[in-house]
């Protein structure tokens, strides 16, 4: 894996013909995973430490499933993987994994997220891509309006110190959405895994450190939920006084 750079091809990488059952795509048949995409996130997990058993995590794009197979073996039954999608995902057979159907880009999305786990994540993944026109900028543009989705939901939902990845097509105003990534994390990195196809200009980018003041810190290892906010005070003005029972004095 390296740091992402251009997205101009090689003359070497234009003349490899496309291959869509590469060694990943039958690796991944072998395996039982359902998309070659789960290689990806495998590398990714264990280059960079971004999530242990008993966490909490969220994938958005989750459909057809390989991101959610890899996240949800590694947060274990004492931990959260919670998935969604525009289009339905097959079951995991796993209590401890939670799917729906969920666009994104809809007014209701986060309350439907809230519906399958209240509480907050250690990590956002999401490896969501738009239909492609085959119109570069276009393409660009979309991958990373998806991109941003994800990244204002990360602060409504991800623990302060946790970390968010996304997919990402290299391109037009990429220099300007790793900048709004490095204002809500201590470190971003941009990311190209080996199961990458050689043609693609896709990425990953990834927030480590997330630091918004309005998000609670993350739970210790194991612990079943993220901690909950301390009760509002009352408003001022008003005494927190218990209700007063029928034949008290009125003070």
């Amino acid at each position: 894996m390296h740091a992402g750079g251009g997205n101009a091809l090689t003359a070497r990488q234009m003349a490899k013909p496309y291959d869509p059952r590469d060694f990943y795509f039958r690796q991944a048949k072998k395996e039982g995973l359902r998309a070659r995409s789960a290689f990806k996130l495998m590398e990714i997990l264990r280059r960079h430490n971004l999530l242990a058993a008993g966490d909490a995590v969220l994938d958005l794009g989750a459909a057809p499933g390989g991101f959610l197979q890899v996240l949800a073996e590694r947060v274990g039954e004492r931990g959260l993987a919670v998935g969604v999608d525009k289009e339905p995902l097959k079951n995991l057979g796993k209590p401890w994994v939670k799917t729906a159907v969920v666009d994104l880009l809809a007014p209701d999305a986060l309350e439907r997220i809230r519906a399958l786990h209240p509480g907050r994540f250690r990590l956002l993944t999401s490896d969501m891509a738009p239909k492609t026109t085959g119109v570069k900028v276009t393409d660009e543009a979309r991958s990373l309006e998806l991109v941003r989705a994800a990244l204002r939901l990360s602060e409504s939902v991800l623990s302060r110190g946790g970390a968010l990845l996304a997919k990402a097509f290299m391109g037009g105003d990429f220099p300007l959405l790793r900048k709004e990534f490095a204002e809500r994390f201590e470190a971003v990195r941009v990311l190209r895994p080996e199961a990458t196809r050689e043609h693609s200009i896709e990425v990953y980018v990834l927030g480590k450190g997330y630091r918004a003041p309005t998000a609670a810190p993350y739970p210790s290892r194991g612990a079943a939920e993220p901690a909950r906010p301390p009760a509002a005070a009352p408003p001022p003005g008003r005494c927190d006084r218990p209700a007063r029972r029928k034949g008290d004095p009125v003070r």
